[in-house]
């Protein structure tokens, strides 16, 4: 099982207390390895989630917080699958899975959204959102972030994006990398649209969470 140093943990905990200024948190505790809902993700990325070694593992962890620790020590990237050879579910996938199965309520998800610490946390909230959450909701849980300044990498080694430029594409694409989002009635998705016109953005998605490019497994571009 993979943990990161004992000092980047301590930091990380540390500038957590300071962001409760902005969400609070009350524990949760887990539901176990598999309670079997698909939590509207694809079968066949579910299923190779399920069957990894990481996520039995990550099923073992109760606490919400601890789950956080491990979202800071060991995502580097937010792509549904391993990159290169090794196609197995991203260590992202793994622990976006994990907190769905944890079922989070609002503080915890707010907890994850604003985070001060790492992109990789919002960016994993952000996603939380778009799988699981109301598409009615998603007007308060995106809006406020679709001008968002904060630069991370989606793709491993590749260019830096803006959480807004990430959160947008939630809304404008159906597709996210090599696998489909749950479909966004279109009332909901047309009122996210225009908001997102008037702030001044194109209403077209750039793929691959905001960063653009071809799609490596395919699916239209």
């Amino acid at each position: 099982f993979r943990w990161g140093t004992e000092g980047k943990v301590r930091r990380r905990s540390r500038d957590a207390q300071s962001s409760s200024e902005m969400a609070t948190f009350i524990p949760i505790a887990g539901t176990g390895r598999d309670n079997g809902k698909s939590y509207n993700m694809e079968r066949v990325l579910r299923s190779n989630i399920l069957n990894s070694d990481y996520f039995v593992q990550l099923s073992k962890i109760e606490d919400f917080m601890d789950l956080v620790d491990e979202i800071y020590n060991e995502v580097d990237h937010v792509e549904p699958w391993m990159s290169g050879n090794a196609r197995g579910p991203s260590t992202a996938f793994c622990l976006l899975y994990r907190l769905f199965t944890m079922e989070l309520d609002d503080r915890n998800v707010n907890h994850l959204i604003r985070h001060r610490d790492s992109p990789y946390i919002r960016a994993l909230g952000f996603l939380y959102v778009r799988y699981v959450r109301d598409p009615k909701e998603f007007g308060r849980w995106f809006d406020p972030f679709f001008k968002d300044d904060e630069e991370f990498a989606p793709m491993p080694g590749g260019k830096n994006v803006t959480i807004g430029a990430f959160v947008r594409d939630l809304v404008l694409d159906q597709y996210y990398f090599e696998t489909i989002f749950p479909r966004c009635p279109e009332v909901t998705r047309r009122a996210l649209v225009d908001r997102i016109v008037k702030l001044g953005f194109g209403d077209k998605p750039l793929g691959c969470g905001g960063g653009g490019g071809a799609r490596r497994g395919g699916g239209p571009p």
